[in-house]
């Protein structure tokens, strides 16, 4: 099989992803494919923190501001969507280069998951969404356990969305979701990857985190969440769980102040970020660049991987 080269950027949120991978594209002439599950809504700008329109016109970026925020998107839907981008860029001649946080939609690609094509069974899975409103997303958990304990351990309770999923798996094919992808591992993939992790130290990450939600506030982050509720887009929608959304509309529901909404808003950032680096270092071909010569450690790597 003749792969195709892929540049991985990832890192914690607040890292400077945007910014190196724009640096290796103009280095290369790369265009640069987005891994991040928020990135790919329309109307969601400064919460997610997108690129600019400058930083869009130094490199050619593909698979944000695409969605409307009322359609469900899911992993598979990426993976079908990135193939084709990455597919599409290399026979220009061009080089890909994946930029992003979102582990899951990483890993999917990279490792060329292939995803089950089970007919969504709508009834259930309103049951189940009905259930997790009644009972929590602990008890869905439990239920997993009891056919799926592998992936029970592996999700967190408040990612309804893929807990619902991997119930609904089950009970439509008989398999747990942890052994079909346990298997997909198993296919070899179209992709030859250089994977890149910013590593920071935590308290300067933190830093940045902070600083970073700030300038959201600053750049008006409760103004877009407003005209987001206007548009008629409610907190029960899976793009209105992202981080600084949720804690803004309880905010406007009158649940916290706004100095309490800030400083909510924050340590979600760094939990999350906490999260991103353990995803990263469960796969060992990771190579990790330090924050303070990274473009130089970048550039090295990426030479030596294109000869």
């Amino acid at each position: 099989m003749c792969k195709i080269p892929l540049i991985v950027v990832a890192g914690p949120t607040a890292s400077g992803k945007t910014e190196l991978a724009i640096e290796i594209a103009e280095r290369v002439g790369g265009e640069i494919v987005s891994a991040d599950s928020m990135q790919i809504y329309k109307y969601m700008d400064i919460g997610t923190a997108k690129p600019t329109k400058e930083e869009r016109a130094r490199a050619v970026h593909h698979l944000i501001d695409f969605v409307e925020p009322c359609e469900d998107f899911s992993v598979a839907d990426y993976a079908a969507l990135a193939h084709k981008e990455i597919e599409d860029i290399a026979s220009r001649g061009k080089v890909p280069i994946m930029c992003g946080g979102t582990g899951l939609y990483i890993s999917s690609v990279v490792n060329d998951v292939t995803f089950g094509e089970v007919e969504t069974d709508h009834a259930l899975r309103e049951e189940l969404k009905k259930t997790a409103e009644e009972k929590g997303g602990e008890y869905l958990i439990e239920m997993l356990r009891k056919f799926d304990p592998v992936s029970a351990e592996r999700l967190h309770p408040n990612n309804l969305k893929r807990v619902i999923r991997a119930i609904e798996f089950y009970k439509t094919t008989g398999k747990p979701i942890s052994e079909h992808q346990a298997e997909t591992k198993l296919k070899e993939s179209r992709y030859s990857p250089l994977i890149m992790c910013i590593e920071w130290d935590r308290q300067t990450l933190y830093d940045r985190i902070n600083r970073r939600v700030d300038m959201m506030f600053d750049a008006g982050l409760i103004c877009e969440v407003k005209r987001l509720r206007e548009m008629g887009f409610t907190r029960e929608l899976n793009s209105m769980q992202g981080i600084g959304y949720k804690e803004v509309m309880d905010y406007l529901d009158g649940a916290a102040t706004l100095d309490e909404t800030r400083e909510i808003i924050k340590q979600s950032s760094r939990r999350y970020a906490k999260r991103q680096m353990t995803w990263f270092r469960r796969d060992t071909r990771v190579r990790y660049i330090g924050a303070d010569s990274a473009a130089v450690e970048a550039g090295r790597l990426v030479d030596d991987f294109l000869k």
